[in-house]
Order: C-alpha cells, then sequence, then structure tokens
C-alpha cells in the first residue's frame, strides 16, 4: 500500500506526465500518437506496434495516416484570429489540406462552436469523410466581420500506419484483465489524458505484486484501435475475464 508522501509523489508524477502529453496533436494515427507512446515508453516498457493503411481488420480498415503541420484563418490584414499553433484543438481533427480565400458565409459552413459554452474551443473530428474545418470559441465567431478570410491547414492524409502501445503483466493465471485507454485525443486532460497517465502509473505499481490474473494494459485509438487490436489477437480473445476501459 502507499503511504501518504508515496501518494502525493505518484499525483506530482501523474501532474508532470499530463503537463508533458497535453500539447500533443494526437489523432488516430501519425506521429502525435508515436510522440505520446514514446513518452509513455520513458516511464513503462510498452510494446509499440503499427498497422499499415488499407490492412483489413474485421470488417474495417485501417484509414490513412493524418499528420499536420500548422493551420490558421487570417484575416484581411493577414492576423492569424484562430491559429493551430495556439490550440489544436483549433483545427478539425483530420481536416484535408485547404489553402484558399473565402467569404465569411463560406467559413461559417466550415467553423464549429459550443454557442451554450461561449468561450471555449470544442473538439470536432471527421475522421472517415474528407472535409476540413476550424473550431472557435462562439464568442469570437459571434464577432467575426463580413469580410474576406484566408484559410489555410498545411496536413497530409497518405498511406501509413496506425500505432498502439500495449504492456503486459503476467498473474499466476494466464486468464486475463483488460485494461485499455485511447491515445487518439488531443488537449483535453478528462478525456483522454486522464486514462494515459493513470494507465501507466497503475501498469508500473502492479508489476510489484503477484497477481491472480495476468492484466494486459492497451493505449489505442478509439475504435478503429480497438478494432485492430481485436482481429490482431482472436485467438487469445478467451482468456480475456474482465474488461475496463
Amino acid at each position: 500500500m502507499m503511504d501518504e508522501s508515496d501518494l502525493n509523489a505518484a499525483g506530482t508524477r501523474m501532474y508532470e506526465m499530463a503537463s508533458d502529453l497535453f500539447p500533443i496533436c494526437r489523432s488516430l494515427t501519425g506521429d502525435g500518437v508515436r510522440q505520446t507512446l514514446l513518452e509513455v515508453a520513458k516511464r513503462l516498457p510498452i510494446d509499440v506496434h503499427e498497422v499499415a493503411t488499407g490492412t483489413d481488420v474485421l470488417d474495417w480498415q485501417v484509414p490513412p495516416e493524418w499528420n499536420i503541420r500548422d493551420a490558421y484563418i487570417a484575416n484581411g490584414d493577414g492576423k492569424r484570429i484562430v491559429d493551430f499553433q495556439e490550440s489544436n484543438l483549433h483545427v478539425v481533427n483530420y481536416s484535408i489540406p485547404i489553402d484558399k480565400t473565402v467569404t465569411l458565409t463560406e467559413l461559417k459552413e466550415h467553423v464549429f462552436t459550443i454557442p451554450e459554452l461561449p468561450t471555449t474551443i470544442p473538439y470536432v473530428t471527421s475522421y472517415y469523410s474528407k472535409n476540413w474545418g476550424f473550431c472557435m470559441a462562439h464568442k469570437q465567431f459571434k464577432n467575426l466581420k463580413d469580410t474576406m478570410y484566408k484559410v489555410v491547414i498545411k496536413s497530409t492524409l497518405e498511406n501509413g500506419y496506425l500505432t498502439y502501445g500495449e504492456f503486459f503483466v503476467q498473474g499466476k493465471s494466464n486468464q486475463e484483465i483488460l485494461l485499455s485507454t485511447y491515445i487518439c485525443h488531443p488537449s483535453l486532460c478528462n478525456d483522454n489524458l486522464s486514462g494515459i497517465v493513470l494507465a501507466t502509473l497503475l501498469a508500473k505499481y502492479l508489476q510489484n505484486f503477484k497477481l491472480k490474473y495476468s492484466i494486459r494494459f492497451l493505449f489505442i485509438p478509439e475504435t478503429i484501435g480497438a478494432i485492430t487490436w481485436l482481429s490482431k489477437n482472436k485467438k487469445n480473445l478467451s482468456k480475456i475475464k474482465h474488461g475496463l476501459v
């Protein structure tokens, strides 16, 4: 059992890890996922797997790999009024590349807000349909002037890989408890940095005990990551007796 000083130290390590992970632009695939798993690997010796774009996984396919370098909306004076460099939530995740000048009317078709949370930047994805978009606080959105805007998203959607991490703690029994956490969400603490951090700390902690069940930790993209892992581990599924996301 942990005493109070151990708990405080663990809390500090968890906060530090979350702080390191928070700026990374994660998605279903891409360098942000790899960077995230590298941070986990600094603390826990995970096995990292990559599955190529187009691979059949059950009745799905691994999607193209998405990466992004920059994105912004600029006003007529060239000033960035929405900037990916300030928050990766400003861009709809999996947006296709775009570089054009648009009217306010067209821009509004590609901007997402939460009216009931006027100062909050929403998190929006377009994983499986080719589109582009930006997210901003509704308060800022209401103040947009009727003029022309430059919209730029420097992203790529190319053949690549879906990447996930795995860590196994052997127990007395080969029957398993499966614990999974998502690694695809960007700068969001409760969904799902808290899961990554807690799973990492829990895995390290449980190594110190003689366990009845074996425990498998998965660090995976939501939905498609679980489907991919299941498709690669069909013969072992009967070992799983309990699970928790």
